[in-house]
This record gives C-alpha cells, sequence and structure tokens, in this order.
C-alpha cells in the first residue's frame, strides 16, 4: 500500500470521491523581422499536437503508475531511462519522447504500452545478471511498440481495458481485470509466438546498435523462463494460480531455434560500437540495496500478517490465503478464490470521523443490512452488509464493509464470496480478520521494513545452501538465491565472483 491514499481500484461503491487534474502547455515564440520568416518560424516553433496514440499512453501512464506506484530510487530510475534512451534512439521511431518507469512491485513483469512507454517491474531487477540483459528486456518491448503490436489488437478491441488489465499484469489474478479485452490481455498473456519472436528479433537488433551483446536477449529470457519453470513448481506445491511473465518464453524450451536464429541474424553494431558491451558491475552496482519483496511503501507482510511502519498499523489475514500487497491496497485471496478482502485507506473531509457518516455518504441510496457500530482495539469502526455491490464475483454481490478511522484516514476493508445469499459465505472470516486491525508495537517495526539485495564476492568454500541459511528469504531461499544469481537449478558461486546475496 502507498503512503498516501490511493484511489478505489477494485470493487468499490460508485459514490466515492474521486479527483482529477488537468494540465496546461504553454507555448512561447520570438518575434522574427520579417512577415515571411515570421510564418516560417511559426511553422517550426508552434508545439505539435500529441497524437491520438500518445494522449491515450499519457492517460494510461497516470492510471498505472498510480495502481503500480512508482519505485522510490530516482537514481535508479534514471539509470532505467538512459538505457532506455539509448536503445530507442537505435529503433525505427526516435522521433517519440521515450518514458521507462521502474513500478514498485515485487512481481516479475514487464509490458509496454503506445506511445513510448516501457513499464520493468522491480522485481523483475534481481533476476538480471549486467546492463546487456536489462537492455534486452527494454529492447523486447520497444520492439512491440515499434511494430504496433498493440495497435494490432486494437482493431479486435478498445483501449479500455487496459488500465484494468494492468492492475493484473503483476497479480496474477484475472478476477482484477477485464480479460475478454483483447488489448488487454495481450499486455498480460503476450501477443503471440510470431509478434513476440519479432519483438525478440526487433530488441536483438536494437541492443547491438547501442553497443550491447545481442545474445543477451537469450541469456535473460533463459534466465526469466528458469524463474517461470520455479513458480509454476511453487505454485502448484501451494494450490494456488502461477505469477509468471507475460512474454515470449513462456511458449517456448531455452533452446527455442527460431530465437537463436533470430539473433543471429542481427546485424554488425554501427561503427564506433564494439557490440560487446555487459557492464555487469554498473549495473550490479546499480540495483545493490534494491528491496526484495515488497518495498517500506508498501508495508510489509510477514507470514499471513501485514505490518506499515508509516501508519503504524498492522493486521492479520486467515492463514493459508494468497496476499497481493499492491502499492494502493492489500489483497487477499481465500483457498480455491471462493472469497476475497481488500484493505485501503482513503482520506475523509477535514470535518468528518466518524465512520458511519462517513459510509453512509458514500453508500448513499445503497440497500445496507447487520450494520453497528465496532470497537475494534480502541479503534472507531463501522460495519455492514452492502447489497448488489461490485466485486471480483460480478456486478451485484453482497459485500462485508469495515470502516476503521485510524491515524486521520478511514480504513475500508471489504469481504465478498463467490457463494452466499444475505451474508456472504466467508462472512466468519472477514469479521476475525478486520477484528485483527491494530496498532504496531514497539517490537514489531522491525518486521516493516523491507528485505534488501546486497552484492558480495564469493570465497572458496561459499555455497548456495550456506548463504541460504543466513538469507533473509523466508521460504525456498536455496532456489531464490540460485536464480537471483542464475545458477538455477544446482550452480554454485565461482570463487571471486560477484553474487546477490538478501539480507
Amino acid at each position: 500500500m502507498s503512503k498516501l491514499p490511493g484511489k478505489i481500484l477494485t470493487f468499490c461503491a460508485a459514490a466515492l470521491f474521486i479527483a482529477s487534474a488537468t494540465n496546461t502547455i504553454a507555448a512561447t515564440t520570438e518575434k522574427p523581422e520579417a512577415e515571411e520568416t515570421k510564418a516560417e518560424q511559426a511553422k517550426i516553433e508552434k508545439p505539435k499536437k500529441p497524437s491520438r496514440e500518445v494522449k491515450e499512453a499519457q492517460a494510461m501512464h497516470v492510471q498505472i503508475t498510480q495502481t503500480m506506484g512508482v519505485h522510490d530510487d530516482l537514481e535508479l530510475q534514471e539509470y532505467v531511462q538512459r538505457v532506455g534512451e539509448k536503445i530507442a534512439k537505435v529503433s525505427e521511431r526516435p522521433e517519440l519522447e521515450w518514458h521507462f518507469t521502474i513500478v514498485d512491485t515485487d512481481d516479475v513483469n514487464a509490458f509496454a504500452t503506445e506511445g513510448g512507454y516501457v513499464y520493468i517491474s522491480r522485481g523483475i531487477l534481481p533476476y538480471m545478471q549486467n546492463e546487456a540483459q536489462l537492455a534486452a528486456v527494454l529492447g523486447h518491448e520497444i520492439g512491440h511498440i515499434c511494430a504496433k503490436h498493440l495497435q494490432a489488437q486494437k482493431k479486435k478491441s478498445t483501449m479500455a481495458g487496459l488500465a484494468s488489465a494492468a492492475t493484473a499484469i503483476f497479480t496474477g489474478i484475472p478476477q482484477l481485470a477485464d480479460l475478454t479485452n483483447m488489448a488487454g490481455a495481450a499486455i498480460i498473456s503476450g501477443y503471440g509466438r510470431d509478434a513476440e519472436l519479432e519483438a525478440d528479433h526487433l530488441g536483438a537488433g536494437y541492443i547491438a546498435k547501442a553497443g550491447y551483446d545481442p545474445s543477451a536477449m537469450i541469456e535473460v529470457l533463459s534466465s526469466l523462463k528458469d524463474q517461470d519453470i520455479f513458480e509454476r513448481e511453487r505454485a502448484r506445491i501451494e494450490k494456488r494460480e502461477p505469477h509468471i511473465y507475460h512474454g515470449t518464453f513462456a511458449s517456448h524450451p531455452d533452446n527455442d531455434t527460431r530465437l537463436q536464429q533470430a539473433v543471429a541474424a542481427v546485424p554488425n553494431a554501427e561503427s564506433g560500437s564494439t557490440g560487446a558491451i555487459t557492464n555487469a558491475e554498473g549495473f550490479l552496482k546499480a540495483i545493490s540495496g534494491l528491496p526484495v519483496g515488497s518495498s517500506r511503501r508498501q508495508g510489509m507482510v510477514r507470514e499471513n500478517r501485514f505490518y506499515h511502519a508509516d501508519y503504524q498499523l498492522t493486521m492479520a489475514f486467515p492463514k493459508g490465503w494468497q496476499i497481493v500487497n499492491e502499492p494502493e491496497q492489500i489483497l487477499a485471496i481465500g483457498p480455491n478464490k471462493e472469497h476475497f478482502m481488500e484493505l485501503r485507506a482513503q482520506a475523509p473531509p477535514s470535518d468528518l470521523t466518524d465512520p458511519r457518516e462517513f459510509a453512509l455518504r458514500g453508500l448513499a441510496n445503497r440497500r445496507l443490512d447487520r450494520a453497528e457500530s465496532l470497537d475494534i482495539n480502541g479503534l472507531h469502526a463501522w460495519t455492514a452488509i452492502v447489497h448488489n455491490d461490485p466485486s471480483p464475483f460480478g456486478q451485484s454481490t453482497n459485500v462485508r464493509y469495515v470502516i476503521i478511522y485510524y491515524s486521520n484516514l478511514m480504513w475500508i476493508y471489504k469481504g465478498a464470496s463467490r457463494s452466499g445469499t444475505v451474508t456472504p459465505s466467508g462472512d466468519p472470516f472477514f469479521l476475525s480478520a478486520a477484528r485483527t486491525f491494530r496498532r504496531m508495537r514497539a517490537n514489531e517495526f522491525k518486521l516493516a521494513e523491507p528485505y534488501r539485495l546486497h552484492i558480495v564476492k564469493a570465497v572458496e568454500g561459499d555455497t548456495i545452501e550456506e548463504l541460504a541459511k543466513n538469507s533473509a528469504i523466508e521460504e525456498y531461499a536455496v532456489q531464490q538465491l540460485r536464480l537471483f544469481n542464475d545458477l538455477y537449478p544446482a550452480g554454485e558461486p565461482a570463487p571471486g565472483s560477484w553474487i546477490k546475496v538478501v539480507e
């Protein structure tokens, strides 16, 4: 969850408060000496109106960054922007104003929208070994934009579902997106084998022209394929849906002949470029200190309990539920996706501190049942069942609301079930979880700090098993460290090599 209260993003009541902003553009011109010169200069200096493609991408950018959050390491953001611009400059569309953004999520993904907007998750970076591999992922997404793959999908649909699709990109929860929208589905699952291969071929060409080793395209896809294999196995053990990267490797083996041929066909690098840049040291320095898992601004999940140091709050969810910590909300999904919970914060009007009055204003003209005031660990709260409320299970479900006033914010907690009549079938879970909401204790603040990636030099005798024993990673530490260091499934670090550890 973000530090600032977020917008309502999923199954929210229609009457919640929404704000919007507009931007203005000012233009300046110089006064020429002659009318002819004036006319010519006006043609040159008159600012171009953004194309429809760019306007749509700009609107999407606002929604995506609000939904996902932006990683707060400005130096790392600038580093990724520089690498991306270097590649985009040698693409077919250098005239675009390119934007490369690290979104603040630990899921493993990257995607692009139209108009020069490329997004890469914070969680994908530990799986890369050098700058060339970063360039390969960015180049692949640039390839999608230059080949206009999303526009081809739009012939079958519209952009309407892209923003909602973006909420599902990193959660792996299809209920949160309009997957019937073809363009949105393309962002999540890829564009088809031929389009993905074309993006690979284009991306490999771009990075070669920019001076990087084009074989990095194969290397990074192989590494991410390993992560995909492990994630599928972990999901099978944990009886849940896997969270997988959407790109090309999802449908080809590591030794994919067509991909190797595409990379081999890349022209030689342009004059003055070696085509062999990897820059492992610079990349590892840039990602050192990167949060692994949730970031501090999102709050931390330890086992089944959520901690947020900035708000000094904690809340527990049922054991065995999947917890998804998003920038603006925290979600909990029950076994077999039969139940769903959501917690988010919203700033009330300055004169409104009563949860009941806040709820009744927002839920005006809605049918309510079993409404009552609550005291939750010394905090003023109110609850009711709201009838015919939208949820992941449909547009007219019965939803348990609990509103808690804390830290000058209204904490809006909701629970919905696939089944139930007046009362959702998961209501005992919902109320039990709501009653765990409380202030953090002094000894709990350390639990709200993120784990971080550190770069160390391996010494003689270092093994992944031994390093895992001292790692902060709570589950599957051996596998995760091997994946982070491109040693999966059974590799060991070479003495003197730089390796990633988590502390």
